[in-house]
């Protein structure tokens, strides 16, 4: 991808969690005890690895978020930072920082429990928070802080006309005022099931969404990913074939490279292809936000044009 004539910002309103990571050969079953080889200590959660991932990508990016006031959370906030992110509106709160304890085993695949913690004080719009988001290009949102604080964020972009990226994950019923305020949804296949109820068929899926939001991006795994858009014909792009080590994280890395993407200007087919080739380079590495790429990697990998 050529250099943009000027760099896009990002606006991230989302989780930021210690994520403690256990390296197995295969996951553990109900009330069985398995040897992990390796345990790490890595800075996450879907907000701040979105926002890493956009950074990484080109844009500049300010996060709205809550960490506590402890070690995770200085950590956390110094991350952030060192990956050239704006951290003034990251409030800092009692609540411990929210963690996330991931299994990960040989096959790349993860599961994930979430505390939330200082996340879920994020249940508005704090001082300047609305002044931020109106200063963006996009704003890139989760459902891993409270609802009404996704809520109160997307009314603000709309005020604005500012573009609103929503990954609806973890899933759950979204109210239409929320859908009335987002631009871009951006389900995995799994998430786009549980919206619709319609299992096993991203493209009927996908029209099913378009009837609450005007544009969906499906992501399908090693597949690739499927756009829909009202009144166009679908897209759908395939995934780079590599061998998965980790797949923490991948789907943050695609929803921060698209969102730089598309605030570029670049057309829906090439950015879906960047926002692949990024994500293809995440998961060959471990951890979420340590294994997402930059720029230099991205364009080496992917479409230029």
């Amino acid at each position: 991808m050529t250099a943009p004539t000027r760099t896009p910002h990002i606006a991230v309103l989302g989780s930021a969690n210690m994520d403690l990571v256990a390296y197995v050969a295969r996951a553990p079953r109900r009330g069985e005890t398995v040897t992990g080889r390796e345990f790490r200590t890595v800075p996450g959660g879907k907000g701040a690895n979105q926002a890493v991932a956009a950074a990484r990508a080109g844009a500049t990016v300010s996060m709205i978020g809550a960490v506590g006031a402890d070690a995770h959370g200085t950590r956390l906030r110094a991350a952030l930072e060192h990956s050239g992110i704006e951290t003034d509106l990251l409030r800092t709160v009692e609540t411990p920082t929210g963690t996330a304890h991931i299994v990960v085993d040989d096959d790349g695949g993860n599961s994930i429990v979430v505390v939330p913690g200082a996340n879920g004080t994020v249940t508005s719009l704090a001082p300047g928070d609305e002044g931020l988001i109106a200063s963006a290009d996009a704003l890139l949102l989760q459902l891993e802080t409270p609802l009404d604080g996704v809520l109160a964020a997307a009314g603000a972009a709309r005020r604005h006309g500012v573009r609103t990226v929503l990954t609806p994950a973890p899933a759950q019923p979204l109210p239409p005022e929320l859908l009335a305020d987002v631009d871009l949804l951006l389900p995995n296949e799994h998430e786009a099931a549980a919206l619709t109820g319609i299992p096993d068929d991203p493209h009927a899926a996908a029209r099913s969404l378009l009837q609450q939001v005007p544009e969906v991006v499906i992501t399908l795994g090693s597949r690739g990913s499927l756009y829909a858009a009202r009144g166009a014909a679908p897209v759908t792009v395939p995934a780079q074939q590599v061998t998965a080590l980790d797949t923490t994280g991948a789907g943050d890395t695609f929803a921060g490279a698209l969102a730089v993407a598309l605030a570029e200007g670049r057309s829906v087919g090439t950015a879906l292809a960047w926002a692949s080739s990024a994500a293809a380079l995440s998961v060959q590495r471990s951890g979420a936000s340590e294994s997402m790429p930059y720029r230099k990697e991205i364009d080496a990998a992917g479409p230029r044009s």
